[in-house]
This record gives structure tokens, sequence and C-alpha cells, in this order.
């Protein structure tokens, strides 16, 4: 199985492996797990070394970390934004559902320390892209919980993109230095799309993962009737911090049209 894309499935613990960090064969420096969550049921994290985020993809559930408690209920990852918490190295978060839900801890190393942020979909940057360019083709939503101009002293990016039905997304064809990873989701099972990587493709189904080297293009597509989630999360490089990406030049022209 390629270690760049992959469908992982949850096992009987309602645990989900999307990236280990150290993995000699494609290390995005980062450890992402998705948890399956039954109602009541209640999981601890804590990571002496890493950083971590916790996003709720779907579901309700409270959040804990030192004496404050938050919640989040999101029955559709298509129509409503994310609730995420982010903590420093160190600190303990409390995960409970409170319905069937769907779990996201995304974490790498970082040695500072900084205050625990709960974010709301009102907190979060939400853009529109694509509007009137190529007859609709390019039209997506965009959400951005932090990155490094709203969390310079976090190692780690993380947002969500809605690639509308029919349409792509990642598009102009472009790439950048440090590592990205895509989580993807349909709502309706049978939904079905195609990733770009470089010069291969794959298929994407509900549920997969995109594990993507740095300096590797990654165009998304996906089918129409079908709008598709995928949390993007990227891992900053030591004094190399993600801010922007690196266009193909073969394709600079359809980005020139898109601004």
């Amino acid at each position: 199985m390629s270690r760049e894309f992959a469908c992982p499935r949850f096992d009987g613990h309602g645990v989900k492996v999307l990236t280990q960090s150290g993995d000699t064969k494609n290390d995005t420096m980062m450890d992402i797990t998705v948890y399956k969550m039954a109602p009541g049921e209640k999981r601890a994290f804590s990571y002496e070394g890493e950083e971590t985020a916790a996003l709720l993809i779907r579901g309700q559930a409270a959040f804990g970390w030192e004496g404050s408690t938050a919640r989040g209920r999101r029955e559709s990852f298509i129509t409503e934004g994310p609730y995420l918490l982010h903590v420093c190295r160190g600190t303990e978060i409390t995960v409970t559902a409170e319905a069937e839900s769907e779990v996201l801890i995304q974490r790498t190393a970082n040695d500072r320390t900084f205050p625990a942020v709960f974010y709301r979909p009102e907190d979060c940057r939400e853009d529109f892209f694509g509007e009137g360019v190529l007859e609709g083709k390019l039209e997506r939503t965009v959400r951005t919980v932090f990155d490094y101009s709203n969390a310079p002293y976090s190692n780690m990016v993380n947002g969500e993109v809605i690639n509308h039905q029919g349409g792509w997304s990642s598009y102009t064809p472009h790439h950048h230095p440090q590592p990205e990873v895509y989580y993807y989701r349909y709502e309706r099972p049978e939904g079905f799309g195609a990733c770009f990587l470089g010069d291969k493709a794959y298929k994407i189904t509900d549920g997969c993962c995109a594990a993507i080297p740095g300096g590797v293009t990654h165009p998304q597509v996906t089918a129409p009737a079908y709008p598709m989630y995928y949390c993007w999360m990227i891992r900053h490089l030591p004094g190399n911090p993600w801010t922007s990406r690196i266009v193909d030049q073969r394709y600079a022209w359809i980005d020139a049209r898109m601004k």
C-alpha cells in the first residue's frame, strides 16, 4: 500500500491511525489519529513534548482542559464549521462524547508553551474561492482554524476544505516544502473523487487519507452530486513555516485568472 495514499479502517476500539511521526518511508512529522466514539465514551490525551489539536469532525462532545470545559455540536461537516481545542505540550485534554462522534487528534513535537485555545465556527476564517472562474469548476470553501498568521507559536496548521460537487480544489496545481495531510469524508458513503499526487492518481472514497510529501503537487476533484470534505493539516519546517504555496508554472496562466 502506498505511504502517500491509504484508506485505513477503524479497528475494534474505534481507532483509525492516519500518519505516524518518524515513518521512514514518508514522514509527515505528525501523528494523526481519528477516533469513533460512542455516547458517554471518554478519552484522555496528554503528550509530553508535543502540542495537540482535537477536532470534532461530527457529533457532539465536551472538551476538558486545565479545569475548563467547552462543548461542540456538529451534525454536518459540509454545512457546519469546526470545533477544535489546541493545547501545548504536557497539557491533558479530555473528550467526552455526548452523541456518536468522530474526533481527530493531530499532534507534533513543540517545546513552546502557549495558552490553550478552543475554536468555534465563528472563530475560524472561511473563504470562498473560484466564483465566476472557469465555469465555476474551481468553487470551494476553505476554512482555516489556525495557521502561522494567528498561531505563530504552533508547529502545525489545521483547516478544512469543502470541495463543491463536480469541482476541483487545491487548484491550480501547487506544492510547498512542508508536508501536508488530507483526511477525506463524504456524507453519502458512495461518494468518490480523485487525488493527484505528482504524476500518481488515487481514487478518493469516504475515510481515505493522503500524506503529501513536501514538493509534490496535489490537486483534488470530486464527482458531481458529491461535495467532498477534507481536513488539511500542514507541519511547519524548522525555520521555514508554511505561509504560501508554489504554483506549478505550467499552470500559472490559470492561477493568474483566479486573482
